[in-house]
């Protein structure tokens, strides 16, 4: 949840719904963005490769001012691009990632 002065504001149903479905494809090997891809032995071994998938997702994702998710689908391409990458070197991410798609920001402190 957000604080926005002395309100405190949750993320969006449609939110929660886009990363939890993008998540379960992720962790299953269902993703589809991903066919071919094997990447399950990545999971526990190479975390940092995940990390960044779920990194560039969350940097990337969209919601209107009703919290709706506009561009589950243009999100879930450029995060598991960077996975489909990693997996295979002759990949070639098109677009070339920006820095923002790509940044790590750090954890809350509280």
């Amino acid at each position: 949840m957000m604080s926005s002065g002395n309100r405190t504001v949750g993320l969006s149903h449609s939110f929660s719904g886009a990363l939890r479905t993008f998540a379960y494809f992720m962790a299953s090997g269902t993703q589809d963005t991903l066919t071919g891809v094997d990447y399950l032995n990545l999971y526990g071994t190479e975390p940092s490769a995940i990390e960044r998938v779920f990194a560039i997702y969350a940097n990337v994702v969209r919601l209107d001012d009703a919290g709706t998710v506009v561009n589950q689908e243009y999100a879930e391409r450029r995060a598991t691009d960077s996975l489909r990458a990693y997996c295979d070197p002759s990949f070639v991410v098109d677009p070339p990632y920006e820095d923002w798609e790509i940044a790590l920001y750090p954890p809350p402190t509280t």
